[in-house]
């Protein structure tokens, strides 16, 4: 009975494992999803953050001024890709508010309310984008990620091919100076760690904007995979929704 005990218990901790490394793979290629999509799309990324930062709504007038003459007729196809672009890549949903003028606002998809999406330089990779990866991450990882854990995620990230639209230039800044003064992440050293590490955890706006739960099913919706399917982390998940229930 012991025997079959630890021989589930391995194969649970190896199916998490497998979870993990699978979902982070994931992550970097939305990268590449982002980075190879059609250009009549690419066009339409930079006006759509843009208003999404505004807190303004958009237009299918506004979108088509964006697209050229001869892809009119393919408007739905286009506008369905790049709603899907801007909900996988930047965690943002395009509603439908207005259909008689087919006017579109802009929602969050996991609450967080981060309007820096738009470097200084115009640059159009999404930070937001950055922040939701960086979290889901830090609790792939059990709620606390390593500098390494963070670093090799860049590196990775940085040999993929990339166009010029797409480029944060100083991505580990924005992590550890940006998102910490911002509330969403949390950077210290380990305790007792000698030679001295260090680690991040979500900040205090993170979790009052988002949950666990909902990082989850963002994920789970990329991978294509019922949010249960991940055990052990949709346990988590769920046992903190539990825990800010009866603390509220």
């Amino acid at each position: 009975m012991a025997s079959s005990q630890r021989s589930q218990t391995s194969e649970c901790s190896n199916k998490n494992e497998e979870d993990l490394r699978t979902s982070q793979d994931v992550l970097v290629l939305q990268y590449l999803h982002l980075m190879f999509l059609d250009d009549k799309i690419t066009r339409l990324l930079p006006l759509m953050l843009l208003k999404y930062q505004k807190q303004e709504p958009i237009t299918q007038a506004e979108i088509l001024q964006n697209v050229d003459d001869s892809d009119h007729e393919e408007y739905p196809l286009i506008l369905k890709a790049a709603c899907e672009c801007m909900h996988m890549n930047f965690g943002i949903n395009l509603r439908e508010m207005h259909p008689p003028d087919h006017t579109y606002v802009f929602l969050p998809v996991l609450g967080l309310t981060f309007q820096g999406i738009l470097s200084d330089d115009c640059q159009c990779l999404s930070k937001a984008d950055l922040l939701i990866v960086t979290l889901t991450i830090i609790f792939l990882k059990g709620n606390c990620a390593s500098e390494e854990d963070i670093k090799e995620f860049l590196r990775t990230r940085e040999m993929l091919p990339q166009k010029y639209h797409f480029v944060i230039a100083e991505p580990w800044k924005f992590i550890k100076e940006d998102l910490v003064q911002e509330g969403y992440l949390v950077y210290h050293q380990v305790p007792d760690s000698e030679p001295a590490c260090y680690e991040f955890l979500w900040g205090p706006r993170a979790h009052v904007e988002t949950s666990k739960m909902k990082v989850l099913e963002h994920l789970a919706k990329i991978n294509k995979r019922d949010p249960k399917s991940y055990t052990y982390l949709y346990a988590q998940a769920v046992r903190e929704e539990q825990e800010a229930s009866e603390a509220s």
